[in-house]
């Protein structure tokens, strides 16, 4: 540990880093086995919400013994900022020493949060979805549509992705950006069903809200089919939800916290989260006709699951700035 100091890593300085998905994935895996097991901490995310409607700033705190990770990630959605040509997440992470609780870093946590995001999907569907999965939906083209495919694509045969965006200029943009960095047919939809039905894995990563616009209409989801919600229920409306045979989370308790706060008013009940899955406490897919889905809220312990690592690369790389404590 560097004494009287500590690392700022900027948005740039974590893209330097140089992070491959596979390792975010091994070290998620861990942290969700230590999770089942019960040797985490994490305290439901509270919240405020400056300026109503779907605006939030979260606090999320969290320690992952088995990792030697602690800390907390101050996170922002604001649903508007896009329009303004800024980011509708954003986020500082600060990274604490677990023997002394000393600050050891404070990072920008919007790279973090894209990955870990499509990296805990990706670790759901390794025990929701079918191992032959190749056809993906996307609905919704922003930074989550991009690192679902990049988390989804290292485990699943995925041979075609079709996304569909309200907006055609991000939806066209994104078939441009997913062509060229993945060897992958992709497919603009015209309408969200084309999203949808037909595909073995659907995403939804639009924006979160307490009024669900609930696009996705019973009978559009195959048999055999996974979804993960990114978004929260927005894309969904309830009687879809309902027909699917699994219903999972990434954390129990943070999902009953997201009820209480007014999100999940009518959804199947709760299958297992992802501790129990990957511990094997629960069964996940038990067929291949089933339907089956998640609601990953995301968690504090997903980013102490990758802020060590970040961290660590960039002070063997020399990367980032030292200030004083």
């Amino acid at each position: 540990m560097e004494k009287n100091r500590l690392l700022y890593l900027s948005y740039q300085d974590v893209v330097d880093v140089d992070l491959k998905m596979p390792e975010i994935i091994e070290s998620m895996e861990k942290m969700f086995i230590a999770k089942g097991e019960g040797r985490t901490e994490m305290p439901p995310k509270p919240g405020i919400h400056p300026g109503g409607g779907d605006n939030f700033i979260h606090a999320m705190p969290a320690a992952v013994p088995d990792l030697s990770s602690a800390g907390i990630k101050w996170v922002s959605g604001f649903p508007d900022n896009p329009s303004q040509g800024l980011p509708y997440i954003s986020g500082l992470l600060i990274f604490n020493d677990f023997e002394t609780g000393l600050p050891l870093a404070v990072m920008d946590g919007v790279w973090m949060t894209a990955k870990r995001t499509g990296a805990a999907s990706a670790i759901s569907a390794r025990h929701l979805a079918r191992p032959d999965s190749s056809v993906m939906g996307i609905l919704g083209c922003g930074v989550q549509g991009r690192s679902h495919v990049e988390a989804l694509k290292g485990l699943f045969p995925l041979q075609t992705v079709v996304a569909y965006d309200i907006n055609p200029n991000a939806k066209a943009q994104y078939v441009a950006d997913i062509s060229r960095s993945f060897d992958l047919e992709i497919i603009p939809a015209e309408t969200p069903k084309e999203a949808v039905s037909g595909c073995d894995i659907v995403v939804t990563a639009g924006k979160m809200a307490k009024t669900p616009h609930a696009t996705i209409e019973p009978g559009w989801l195959n048999e055999g089919a996974f979804a993960s919600l990114v978004d929260y229920d927005a894309y969904w409306q309830p009687a879809a939800m309902h027909e699917t045979d699994l219903f999972c989370t990434d954390d129990t308790n943070q999902f009953r916290a997201a009820q209480q706060a007014g999100y999940f008013k009518d959804v199947p009940d709760l299958h297992a989260d992802l501790g129990e899955l990957v511990t094997g406490q629960k069964p996940g897919r038990r067929t291949p006709a089933e339907r089956t889905m998640t609601a990953n809220l995301g968690l504090a312990l997903d980013d102490m699951a990758v802020a060590p690592l970040i961290y660590r690369k960039a002070v063997d790389k020399g990367i980032g700035t030292w200030l004083p404590l």
